[in-house]
């Protein structure tokens, strides 16, 4: 056997063993953003969902939303979401619900006190909130993430759900609010 076949078999035997490894598999997974969603994740319905108030023990009970379409928004105070949709929708049964998340470069340094919205939520991994849980384990067109993963890669990843409580569409950071509307324009018409 040559020289250069014994080198790249004895590397294949090498990297053979350190695939089959759990550990490392589970670690390159979670590196491209495919994540293990906890298994009864997708067992409830939109509307038995719940998302804690900043700071405090209350919570948004999501049956509140029924016969709305809302959009969902993991988001940071310091990026520059718009919030125009919900100006221009409100009033027709429209509601965004923002998550703020300090996953992503320390965008949303503040505390529950100073975020308006909600307290911070994680959006991934094992801690992930029920909301994202749920929302990533549908199986609606474009729910998945890039190359049907699931994790959230940024700030402003956005989740369509329609009047019935169905997750409808997902879009990445750099969806334009002005892109969506026409989504939503549909959906209130339905």
């Amino acid at each position: 056997m040559s020289r250069r076949l014994a080198t790249f078999s004895r590397h294949l035997s090498i990297s053979s063993k350190a695939s089959s490894s759990p550990d490392m598999f589970g670690a390159i997974k979670s590196k491209l953003g495919y994540e293990n969603l906890p298994a009864d994740a997708g067992n409830k319905s939109f509307y038995d969902l719940k998302a804690q108030l900043p700071g405090q023990d209350k919570y948004l009970d999501f049956s509140t939303l029924k016969g709305k379409v809302v959009l969902i928004v993991n988001t940071a105070s310091k990026c520059g979401f718009t919030p125009q949709l919900y100006k221009d929708y409100h009033d027709r049964g429209f509601e965004v619900i923002g998550f703020p998340s300090n996953e992503f470069n320390g965008q949303e340094p503040g505390n529950d006190e100073q975020i308006a919205e909600f307290c911070q939520s994680k959006v991934n991994g094992p801690d992930m909130n029920e909301v994202f849980a749920w929302l990533k384990s549908q199986n609606a067109p474009g729910a998945g993430g890039v190359a049907g993963t699931t994790s959230i890669k940024w700030n402003f990843t956005k989740f369509l759900v329609d009047k019935n409580g169905k997750l409808v569409d997902r879009f990445g950071s750099t969806t334009t609010p002005a892109s969506i509307a026409p989504k939503i324009e549909k959906l209130l018409n339905a």
